[in-house]
């Protein structure tokens, strides 16, 4: 029992520092670890997971919130889209064929990795929008941030939020229909449909899986997946290694965290067309 609590906490402060970074909550982490390596069953390592991304997001986020690094205007407008297709996927479940939204996410996925490469190539190009969207200035969506890797505050203008809101709503459709973690789909609508920057993207993305996985974790708590032998010390870990992961990114060039993040969505994008198919 000491050595699987000593186990959980180690996998924890990994998960929480890679999903602090990536702002995809540890939850994807986590989980292939647990059945893979653990070998629990899928069930129990799911439960887990809630657990896992409710954790990253509570140590990271009071980091970037404190550092004014998130967009919190962007973040609540957002998860009304994320809410609503959760609803949306949960209701429609059992009519929806599954295996097409497997290949469509998972094709939207693949573009997204291959558009972050693009962006890696121009080296000088500058990424940030200058376009006056008039939603995003009526809705003060518009942020700042001071980047401690360049050492300057970055003004940054947000656009298409239409396309942001319908990929959002994707990512509600998805978790509540499919059970996927919509982490990635998250920094996907923020970074590649808003224009809103790397970091300030994984910082807000952070913040709303919070949200979006405490609404289902009671589910989950009540059902029996989650056991506390896994999910305690896997948490503590987690708080620990989020906190220190929140610290990584801010001082980390945007261009690591994007090197990070192209193989991490060709996996997933990859998987999810396999399994659709």
């Amino acid at each position: 029992m000491i050595g699987t609590v000593i186990l959980m906490i180690v996998i924890g402060l990994f998960a929480g520092i890679a999903g602090a970074i990536l702002g995809l909550g540890g939850g994807i982490i986590v989980t292939p670890i647990l059945t893979l390596a653990c070998h629990l069953d899928i069930k129990y390592a799911i439960g887990a997971s809630v657990i896992v991304v409710i954790a990253t997001s509570s140590g990271s986020t009071i980091a970037y919130l404190k550092d004014e690094v998130l967009n919190l205007r962007v973040a609540m407008f957002l998860e009304i889209a994320t809410t609503i297709g959760a609803v949306s996927g949960a209701l429609l479940t059992g009519i929806l064929e599954p295996k097409y939204l497997y290949i469509l996410f998972g094709l939207l996925l693949l573009f997204s990795s291959f558009n972050m490469a693009r962006k890696l190539m121009n080296k000088n190009k500058s990424n940030l929008s200058n376009k006056n969207d008039k939603i995003a200035q009526k809705m003060r969506l518009n942020g700042s941030y001071y980047d401690k890797a360049e050492h300057k505050q970055i003004d940054y203008k947000v656009e298409n939020i239409p396309g942001g809101l319908l990929v959002m709503f994707g990512a509600g459709l998805a978790s509540g229909l499919l059970g996927i973690g919509s982490g990635a789909f998250k920094v996907i609508a923020m970074d590649t449909f808003m224009k809103m920057p790397l970091k300030p993207s994984s910082a807000t993305s952070n913040l709303m899986m919070g949200v979006t996985a405490a609404a289902s974790a009671t589910v989950y708590f009540f059902n029996g997946s989650i056991l506390p032998y896994i999910a305690v010390p896997l948490a503590l870990g987690i708080l620990v290694g989020a906190t220190i992961g929140s610290r990584i990114m801010q001082i980390l060039p945007a261009r690591w965290i994007r090197i990070c993040f192209v193989p991490i969505l060709l996996y997933i994008g990859i998987s999810m067309v396999i399994k659709g198919f």
